[in-house]
């Protein structure tokens, strides 16, 4: 007897419309401060306006693009202050994520956590920043989620999804590639033997570390 092919939902078309626009503002294929009209992107893409709206909005609602009246809708420009901000809370919902995650984290979540680590590293030598934003996130979220605290890891994925454009920035430079795979390899040694200060203390240092980097990055940007 044949086994059935399993069955997997096609995304809606809000969801492929908001993954491509985070793909769009991630590979800066839209600049900060560009303008991002409904007609045009509904258009290039296939789609009726409604989907457009509503991812539109949900990016807004993240901080990655903003609403001008009489204007319309444009690609956030990247604010130091607003990443700081970004950061300071991170770490205070991090830390308590991680302290709650380290007990109860499995085999499995350190495998997920070990699988992602070595996607970062084949897309960071690559140069291909796309992949390796996600490979970084799936790491994160792998040992984050083990705290078994959703609403915290639903606001978490909401701050993430808001520095992405920064992120981008801070991978797209080699240098700051190779240091965030040390950082994340020590983050891997630390959850193998449930460390959880040791942990705390890495990922303290790489939310701060990432800031001075992207400090000078952006002050490079004309």
């Amino acid at each position: 007897m044949t086994t059935p092919k399993k069955f997997t939902r096609p995304p809606t078309a809000q969801q492929a419309v908001l993954a491509e626009l985070r793909r769009a503002i991630l590979e800066g294929e839209l600049p900060p401060g560009s303008q991002l009209i409904q007609e045009a992107v509904a258009e290039k893409l296939g789609v009726s306006r409604v989907p457009v709206r509503e991812a539109m909005r949900i990016l807004q609602g993240e901080g990655q693009i903003s609403y001008t009246p009489h204007q319309g809708y444009f690609i956030a420009q990247l604010d130091l202050e607003e990443l700081e901000e970004i950061r300071r809370i991170r770490e205070l919902l991090e830390e308590e994520a991680v302290v709650k995650a380290m007990p109860n984290l499995r085999d499995e979540d350190i495998a997920a956590m070990v699988e992602a680590y070595e996607e970062m590293e084949q897309a960071g030598t690559a140069g291909d920043i796309s992949a390796m934003n996600a490979a970084h996130t799936r790491f994160h979220f792998a040992l984050l989620a083990a705290s078994g605290m959703p609403r915290m890891i639903r606001i978490l994925r909401q701050l993430w999804d808001a520095a992405d454009p920064y992120r981008a920035v801070y991978h797209g430079e080699e240098a700051s590639r190779h240091t965030a795979q040390k950082q994340h390899a020590a983050l891997l040694r630390a959850a193998k033997h449930r460390d959880t200060a040791r942990a705390v203390k890495i990922l303290r240092d790489h939310r701060q570390q990432t800031i001075d980097r992207l400090r000078g990055a952006l002050d490079k940007k004309p």
